[in-house]
Protein backbone atom coordinates (compact mmCIF):
# COMPACT_ATOMS: atom_id res chain seq x y z
CA UNK A 1 0.00 0.00 0.00
CA UNK A 2 1.50 3.10 -0.89
CA UNK A 3 -0.75 5.86 0.80
CA UNK A 4 -0.85 8.33 3.22
CA UNK A 5 -4.11 7.01 4.30
CA UNK A 6 -4.60 5.78 7.45
CA UNK A 7 -8.28 4.40 7.18
CA UNK A 8 -6.67 2.07 4.65
CA UNK A 9 -4.59 1.01 6.87
CA UNK A 10 -7.12 -0.63 8.45
CA UNK A 11 -8.85 -2.06 5.50
CA UNK A 12 -5.37 -4.32 4.35
CA UNK A 13 -5.14 -6.28 7.27
CA UNK A 14 -8.99 -7.32 7.21
CA UNK A 15 -9.24 -8.39 4.72
CA UNK A 16 -5.62 -10.45 4.60
CA UNK A 17 -6.28 -12.07 8.19
CA UNK A 18 -10.23 -12.50 7.03
CA UNK A 19 -9.10 -14.85 3.70
CA UNK A 20 -6.29 -16.57 6.04
CA UNK A 21 -9.18 -17.50 8.76
CA UNK A 22 -7.45 -14.97 10.81
CA UNK A 23 -10.13 -13.30 12.01
CA UNK A 24 -9.34 -13.23 15.82
CA UNK A 25 -6.02 -11.18 15.27
CA UNK A 26 -8.30 -8.45 13.27
CA UNK A 27 -9.36 -5.94 15.37
CA UNK A 28 -5.56 -5.51 17.35
CA UNK A 29 -3.77 -5.95 13.71
CA UNK A 30 -6.51 -3.31 12.64
CA UNK A 31 -5.35 -1.18 15.87
CA UNK A 32 -1.67 -1.36 15.04
CA UNK A 33 -1.17 -1.02 11.21
CA UNK A 34 -3.01 2.55 11.75
CA UNK A 35 -1.01 3.62 14.40
CA UNK A 36 2.04 2.61 12.67
CA UNK A 37 1.01 4.28 9.50
CA UNK A 38 -0.92 7.16 11.52
CA UNK A 39 2.78 8.17 13.20
CA UNK A 40 4.71 7.36 9.69
CA UNK A 41 2.14 10.19 7.95
CA UNK A 42 2.09 12.23 10.72
CA UNK A 43 5.81 12.80 11.25
CA UNK A 44 7.63 12.16 8.09
CA UNK A 45 6.77 13.75 4.61
CA UNK A 46 6.58 11.25 1.39
CA UNK A 47 5.57 7.95 0.92
CA UNK A 48 4.37 5.30 3.09
CA UNK A 49 4.17 1.95 3.08
CA UNK A 50 2.12 -0.83 5.14
CA UNK A 51 3.66 -4.26 4.88
CA UNK A 52 1.47 -7.21 6.23
CA UNK A 53 3.02 -10.30 6.51
CA UNK A 54 1.84 -14.20 8.02
CA UNK A 55 4.34 -16.52 8.73
CA UNK A 56 5.30 -19.50 11.09
CA UNK A 57 2.70 -18.38 13.64
CA UNK A 58 3.12 -14.74 13.46
CA UNK A 59 2.25 -11.59 12.17
CA UNK A 60 4.16 -8.88 11.36
CA UNK A 61 2.79 -5.34 10.60
CA UNK A 62 5.01 -3.09 9.42
CA UNK A 63 5.40 0.65 7.88
CA UNK A 64 8.33 2.32 6.08
CA UNK A 65 8.35 5.61 6.08
CA UNK A 66 11.25 8.03 4.06
CA UNK A 67 12.36 9.41 6.93
CA UNK A 68 15.67 7.58 8.30
CA UNK A 69 15.49 9.69 12.21
CA UNK A 70 13.82 6.60 14.02
CA UNK A 71 11.21 7.19 15.99
CA UNK A 72 11.14 8.19 19.66
CA UNK A 73 11.04 5.54 22.20
CA UNK A 74 7.13 4.59 23.17
CA UNK A 75 6.24 6.26 27.07
CA UNK A 76 4.44 4.65 29.73
CA UNK A 77 1.30 3.82 28.68
CA UNK A 78 -0.45 4.72 31.52
CA UNK A 79 1.56 8.04 32.09
CA UNK A 80 -0.34 9.29 29.09
CA UNK A 81 -3.79 8.55 28.80
CA UNK A 82 -5.06 11.92 29.23
CA UNK A 83 -2.75 12.65 26.02
CA UNK A 84 -3.97 13.94 22.46
CA UNK A 85 -0.89 12.68 21.26
CA UNK A 86 2.61 10.51 21.99
CA UNK A 87 0.36 6.68 22.76
CA UNK A 88 1.41 5.67 19.39
CA UNK A 89 4.07 3.48 19.92
CA UNK A 90 2.69 3.07 23.63
CA UNK A 91 0.10 1.39 21.97
CA UNK A 92 2.02 -0.95 19.88
CA UNK A 93 4.46 -1.85 22.46
CA UNK A 94 1.53 -2.96 25.06
CA UNK A 95 -0.52 -4.31 22.25
CA UNK A 96 2.06 -6.76 20.65
CA UNK A 97 4.29 -9.01 21.47
CA UNK A 98 7.65 -7.12 20.00
CA UNK A 99 7.99 -4.35 18.01
CA UNK A 100 10.96 -2.74 16.67
CA UNK A 101 12.34 -0.36 13.80
CA UNK A 102 15.44 -0.26 11.67
CA UNK A 103 16.69 1.47 8.92
CA UNK A 104 15.87 0.90 5.20
CA UNK A 105 15.73 2.33 1.77
CA UNK A 106 13.12 1.90 -0.70
CA UNK A 107 12.83 3.11 -3.90
CA UNK A 108 16.00 4.64 -3.90
CA UNK A 109 15.36 6.59 -0.58
CA UNK A 110 16.22 6.36 3.17
CA UNK A 111 13.70 6.07 5.97
CA UNK A 112 12.81 3.34 8.29
CA UNK A 113 10.91 0.25 9.18
CA UNK A 114 8.68 -0.13 11.84
CA UNK A 115 7.25 -2.89 12.95
CA UNK A 116 5.46 -5.16 15.21
CA UNK A 117 4.59 -8.84 15.66
CA UNK A 118 1.17 -10.81 16.72
CA UNK A 119 1.67 -14.55 17.69
CA UNK A 120 -0.83 -16.93 18.00
CA UNK A 121 -1.40 -19.06 20.34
Amino acid sequence: MKSRDAVGSRDAPRLILTMHGLIGLVDVAELLATELVSNAVRHTKGPVDLRVCWSAGVLRIGAWDGDPQPPEPPRQLDRITDQEEGRGLALVRACSDLWGWQPQSRYGNRGKYVWCDLAVA
